[in-house]
């Protein structure tokens, strides 16, 4: 896969997010992250952004014992897009005077700063896409991004265990789901083990016990719970029980 600019797609989802709703009535209910209204959506954004800011700010080489940051925000939801604009103007002044690929504690794969510019940008796009997808409007993901997205989600799912509790569910008796993408290369291995799961390497040519093939872009949604897998353009073979546990337990 082609190397891809993730502190400027930062900036990118975050102008499409703030152009969708800076004219928008924030009490608009979210489809996509029930209970949630538009307000709602935007301060979680620009509240996850300032703080993986400061998170690679202070460059911490442990998990941090607080969350609490100066957020800033502003008093009306009227002003939440400016606020969530200002936040995507901070991080990408971080990004450009630090090493992003300096040793860093994450709490996923990549012990490196890089790890919360990833982690920034599909925080991003996924909410980026609910707004939209609220305001009625068809969200667009570049498919290079999306596959990006896929390989960042399945490759730190194992470690999210401490917000996302049923993932320690995800267990098998050497049961295997493999997710291809449709409209390019990428091809992705799971592996569900009696106490433990995650990704394997060079798993191509390997036997699965259930397929999920669909759009990069697709699959990113369904990964994360915004489309159903009973959508069009979504394939599902093998192993029905498996597919139901997966999706059942997976919930990001």
């Amino acid at each position: 896969m082609t190397p891809l600019d993730h502190g400027a797609a930062v900036a990118a989802e975050t102008a499409r997010f703030v152009a969708a709703v800076q004219h928008a009535d924030p009490t608009l209910p979210v489809p996509g992250c029930p209970d949630w209204n538009l307000a709602d959506l935007v301060r979680h954004t620009g509240s996850a952004q300032r703080w993986f800011t400061v998170l690679l700010q202070q460059r911490i080489q442990e998990p941090p014992r607080s969350r609490d940051v100066d957020l800033r925000l502003p008093e009306a939801p009227e002003q939440y897009p400016a606020w969530l604009a200002e936040a995507a103007e901070e991080a990408a002044a971080t990004f450009a005077h630090g090493d992003l690929d300096a040793p860093m504690w994450a709490w996923g794969a990549d012990q490196h700063a890089r790890f919360w510019v990833r982690r920034m940008l599909f925080e991003t796009l996924v909410h980026r896409v609910d707004a939209e997808s609220a305001l009625g409007l068809e969200p667009d993901i570049d498919p290079a991004l999306a596959a990006d997205g896929v390989d960042e989600f399945l490759a730190n799912l194992p470690f999210a265990t401490l917000f996302a509790p049923n993932t320690a569910e995800l267990r098998g008796g050497d049961r295997t789901i493999r997710f291809t993408r449709t409209d390019g290369d990428g091809d992705w291995l799971v592996h569900l083990h009696p106490d433990s799961f995650g990704l394997v390497p060079d798993g191509a040519d390997a036997t699965a016990d259930a397929t999920v093939r669909a759009t990069a872009a697709d699959l990113l949604l369904l990964l994360y719970g915004r489309l159903d897998r009973a959508a069009d353009g979504v394939e599902l073979a093998g192993d029905e029980e498996l597919l139901a546990h997966w999706f059942a337990n997976s919930a990001f």
